[in-house]
């Protein structure tokens, strides 16, 4: 007879060596409404890990959008198509970050000027420029940055 303290054993024993056999265990246990069985534990650590994932993401993209920003701005005569390649796929990834979570959309203002202060790094170190050549504060606003059409 499987008991409840097998279950919680066999749940800790795949999480921590086949983690799709946990997953799959502990999505049937939530379908099947057996609560008290579930690995909750590794559980919330895994929901709150999926949120800084996401959050993580978003950074990254912005990061990648303002750095391609900053270049075609201060380097007119060495824009490229993958420039603006890069600019469109990383709006595109925000866009539907937001599409899927619009409670991002208040953590992309929270994060707006540290993530320019760390594409302003990179472009300086991308481009061989000097950093103050590149604006302290943004000088694109978070609108600009998502806007599809613009191009600085």
């Amino acid at each position: 007879m499987n008991t409840k303290m097998d279950t919680e054993k066999n749940l800790q024993i795949s999480y921590d060596r086949d983690f799709m056999l946990w997953i799959e265990t502990t999505v049937q246990l939530l379908k099947e409404q057996r609560f008290a069985e579930v690995d909750l534990e590794n559980l919330i650590e895994e929901v709150e890990d999926m949120g800084r994932s996401n959050k993580s993401a978003l950074r990254n993209n912005l990061i990648v959008v303002l750095l391609h920003l900053l270049k075609w701005k201060y380097q007119p005569k060495k824009r490229t198509n993958s420039w603006k390649f890069s600019i469109r796929e990383h709006r595109r990834r925000l866009e539907e970050d937001f599409e899927d979570s619009p409670s991002l959309q208040n953590y992309y203002r929270e994060v707006f000027t540290k993530c320019y202060a760390n594409a302003r790094k990179l472009a300086a170190d991308e481009t061989g420029l000097a950093l103050d050549i590149f604006p302290v504060e943004s000088p694109l606003s978070p609108e600009e940055v998502l806007d599809a059409e613009f191009l600085p």
